[in-house]
């Protein structure tokens, strides 16, 4: 890493700290991954939030959609929801990543949150994460009343290649007729497979993610050879939606990282979204890289938590 990234000095205290991904070693990206995640949730304080699981009907002929539930122990009544996709490249996570972070919104905004354990590629590539996602919030929104979530009242929220699939997912159900979507949270989100923005091409040896991570995640997550073809979908890659594509979808807000290969394809939506004619808010961290979000106890982290979690409560009505 070169001069040109000034980290936050909190965050780059904690880089020693914060392991790498290696995609070129699935397998054992996704073991050590899997351990950390794990011993992750056994620590996590549950105090105060009912969790649980249902599986809801898969895409036609696909497996059965698990979704992990938090609900705030003694709240009667129907209540708005978040329905949220983890990050990961397509390729690594599970509703795990975000045990802590499904918590601390089901806590505070004292709404259900539904995380979707979608299949993974390269196993599994588009369509199917984002038809498991789809499945997902359509079983949510079936099961509303016995579930008590208010079917009119659901935000959609992601983080990375979960963010992706969230802006996905709003174009879709919006397409479909699908469940109405109220809100969409795109935290540094992976929208175009092009990687032609300035940041994609310039952040080559950042934290976590870079350009050569994003170029594998895509290719597993389209198949090889048709990353930056003419013929990739807007709903695998919603900046190839264009301003036209993206009218009538929910208001939304985009978070993107200064030093973040994702950061100006990022931008460029929101701005789009923007000429569309949708309500979008736009914050920009500084001095943070792709991933930051782990390092809780940073000031810039501490204020982009407090300000997401406020950002979800006046879209839900909380």
């Amino acid at each position: 890493m070169g001069p040109r990234h000034r980290f936050d000095p909190e965050l780059a205290a904690a880089l020693p700290l914060i392991p790498e991904v290696e995609l070129l070693d699935l397998d054992a990206a996704r073991a050590a991954q899997a351990g950390q995640v794990a011993a992750a949730v056994a620590a996590a304080d549950t105090g105060g939030v009912d969790v649980g699981e249902i599986r809801v009907p898969g895409p036609a002929g696909a497996p059965a959609v698990r979704l992990r539930l938090y609900r705030p122990h003694g709240v009667r009544g129907p209540l708005p929801a978040v329905y949220g996709m983890h990050g990961g490249g397509f390729m690594l996570g599970s509703p795990d990543v975000d045990h802590d972070w499904n918590l601390l919104l089901c806590r505070e905004l004292r709404v259900v949150v539904a995380s979707v354990d979608y299949r993974l590629a390269p196993e599994h590539p588009f369509p199917a994460p984002l038809e498991d996602c789809y499945a997902g919030l359509c079983g949510l929104v079936e099961r509303s009343g016995e579930l008590g979530v208010l079917p009119g009242r659901i935000a959609l929220w992601g983080d990375s290649a979960g963010a992706g699939l969230a802006a996905g997912l709003a174009l879709l159900a919006r397409d479909r007729g699908g469940p109405a979507v109220r809100f969409q949270h795109l935290c540094s989100p992976a929208l175009d497979d092009r990687l032609s923005t300035p940041s994609a091409r310039r952040f080559t040896d950042t934290p976590v993610w870079n350009r050569r991570n994003a170029a594998i995640s895509w290719d597993a997550y389209l198949g090889h050879g048709v990353r930056g073809t003419a013929g990739v979908s807007p709903y695998a890659a919603p900046a190839r939606a264009g301003v036209i594509g993206l009218a009538g979808l929910p208001p939304a807000y985009v978070s993107v990282m200064e030093f973040d290969p994702l950061r100006d394809e990022g931008i460029d939506y929101a701005r789009a979204l923007l000429a569309a004619g949708v309500p979008a808010e736009l914050h920009l961290l500084p001095g943070t890289f792709h991933g930051a979000w782990a390092v809780e106890h940073a000031a810039v982290i501490r204020r982009a938590t407090a300000e997401a979690v406020a950002v979800l409560g006046r879209a839900l009505g909380r």
